[in-house]
């Protein structure tokens, strides 16, 4: 019994230290990256989920790098489903791009109010600079199987964390046609510059 109680003494502190242990590994939370897309609408802070979208995040934070979005446009925005830029300049030019990348909309997040998403084409792997905000619930972009363009989904990296005033601003503001477009705001809707916090 001796040789028991010191042992049982032992043990003790090490079962606290796992409790301690497994209370800050569930207080943990993950730092996400974050851009600042500054408009000429106000500031749009942005989280960027690089675990679940790796490829995604790692395409708009070079693109944010390389200036790309600087001086673009929102060009298309429809009051009740999103506001899309990333692809034209100010004089609404198509901007030069990389290669496409991969579609990652299986990766669990859904098109919900406040996150960002990648634009695409019909091919289900065309993405490029493009990116949308969504203003409403959009579950019919989800990914639901990879059977075709349509039910591959549109993948999301990120959400507004701060800004969805802004956002909500200019999916009010006025549209019409601009060429073969629809849904161009009659006056631009500038991204001024990305803000990359280190």
């Amino acid at each position: 019994m001796r040789k028991l109680i010191p042992f049982l003494i032992l043990l003790l502190p090490l079962a606290a230290a796992a409790e301690d242990n497994a209370a800050s590994t569930e207080t943990e939370t993950t730092e996400y990256p974050t851009v600042i897309l500054h408009t000429n609408h106000g500031a749009i802070t942005l989280e960027l989920f690089e675990d679940k979208a790796p490829e995604s995040v790692k395409n708009f934070i070079q693109y944010a790098r390389d200036g790309h979005y600087d001086g673009t446009l929102f060009h298309r925005v429809i009051p009740n489903f999103m506001i899309q830029g990333g692809g034209f300049d100010s004089d609404f030019n198509q901007k030069p791009t990389r290669e496409p990348i991969p579609n990652e909309a299986d990766n669990g997040l859904p098109n919900v109010r406040g996150s960002i998403a990648m634009a695409r084409t019909n091919d289900p792997h065309s993405a490029t600079s493009q990116f949308f905000i969504n203003v409403t619930d959009n579950a019919f972009l989800d990914h639901r199987s990879k059977a075709s363009g349509q039910t591959w989904g549109y993948a999301v990296f990120g959400q507004v964390i701060e800004g969805m005033d802004v956002v909500d601003s200019i999916r009010h503001v006025d549209t019409g046609r601009h060429g073969m477009h629809a849904d161009v705001p009659r006056e631009p809707v500038i991204i001024e510059r990305v803000e990359i916090p280190e």
